[in-house]
């Protein structure tokens, strides 16, 4: 559901946008399958920026939301270079590779050596957190349109993401965690193809913010010498 998102959430702050305002019918469904949408295209490009007190990161790759795998390469910003290489992640791992001079995109061939892997942590790292909430944006099947508003679901306004014109809405209440709703904000085309998530996690001054489409998507193949996902 859209709603699960929310399991990593505080309160999110305003855009200052026009809103909020209940949902049309039109937008409702399109909130709905927003997420179907990834899941239908097999997968698509990202760019992930990820929050931090001693400096961000950016991780710009691609997840493939039919196998829920990642694939990209990491930049630290306003930090030193001690996190940047290549990254793959799943629902439950990740595989780096350190690199000290790591290219603007990852290769579309994972190189063979030099990987270090580790569990994907559910607390305490905001990147991990970021590429879980990632993972999360797609779904084999549309959510309920009509529950969606009844749970706080809200229009907030139209903006321009890279010339399109989009709907900007948040999502509901999550089901175990009411007053929720407006955690997760969307930025949704008119055929329900979604293009920016932001979303505020704990602990963390700033949001998550995951942009679409902003280069070319390479199918994530597997890193060498690990179990392909499946």
């Amino acid at each position: 559901m859209v709603a699960a998102v929310a399991a990593f959430l505080v309160a999110d702050g305003g855009s200052g946008a026009d809103g909020p305002r209940p949902l049309t019918t039109d937008e409702a469904s399109r909130l709905a399958i927003t997420r179907f949408r990834n899941y239908q295209a097999q997968g698509r490009a990202v760019t992930i920026t990820v929050p931090g007190t001693a400096g961000g990161l950016t991780v710009t790759g691609s997840v493939d939301y039919r196998r829920k795998v990642g694939y990209g390469v990491v930049h630290g910003t306003a930090r030193n270079k001690s996190s940047d290489g290549l990254i793959r992640w799943t629902p439950t791992s990740v595989h780096v590779r350190p690199m000290t001079d790591a290219p603007a995109h990852a290769p579309a061939s994972p190189p063979r050596s030099g990987w270090f892997d580790r569990p994907l942590l559910s607390t305490g790292s905001a990147l991990d957190t970021s590429l879980s909430i990632a993972l999360g944006l797609g779904g084999d099947r549309p959510d309920n349109a009509e529950l969606l508003p009844q749970n706080g679901a809200a229009w907030w306004g139209r903006e321009l993401v890279d010339g399109r014109r989009v709907d900007v809405m948040t999502g509901p209440s999550s089901p175990d965690r009411s007053g929720t709703a407006g955690n997760v904000r969307y930025w949704i085309g008119s055929d329900g193809t979604m293009y920016r998530v932001r979303v505020s996690v704990a602990s963390q001054p700033e949001p998550v913010v995951i942009d679409f489409d902003t280069h070319k998507y390479v199918p994530v193949k597997p890193v060498p010498g690990t179990t392909p996902t499946r």
